[in-house]
């Protein structure tokens, strides 16, 4: 039998994060979502323009790498440079917890990647 996780959590966390109300809540969903995940990891490598993380993240709209990109600003994890040029330039690169948020997810990232085809395949 797996050992019990909750001894791996800090006093308390795991009876904190499950009310409704618990801000981690809303912080979680703008992180593990499909497209914040992957943004997350295509700026872990290095600051990208807009054009680069489109192209990164295959399938994503328009609409939605906007979207993502204002929402993980907002949080504090992306910064979004504007050049004074023109044509306009903007680059985008992770902030200090941006890095410290990407370094964990490259484990579950890792995960789902190996996990996958089995995951996938036990469905069919």
């Amino acid at each position: 039998m797996p050992e019990d996780l909750r001894a791996h959590l800090p006093e308390g966390l795991a009876d904190r994060v499950f009310p409704a109300g618990c801000p981690s809540r809303t912080v979680l969903d703008h992180i593990t979502s499909k497209w914040g995940v992957l943004i997350l990891l295509a700026l872990s490598e290095g600051e990208q323009r807009w054009s680069e993380l489109r192209r990164r993240a295959e399938g994503i709209s328009e609409k939605m790498l906007a979207q993502t990109l204002k929402t993980l600003e907002r949080d504090g994890l992306v910064l979004r440079k504007a050049q004074p040029v023109i044509p306009p330039r903007v680059d985008y690169s992770l902030t200090e917890r941006g890095y410290e948020l990407s370094s964990l997810l490259v484990p579950l990232v890792t995960w789902a990647y190996n996990n996958a085809d089995d995951i996938l395949n036990g469905q069919r």
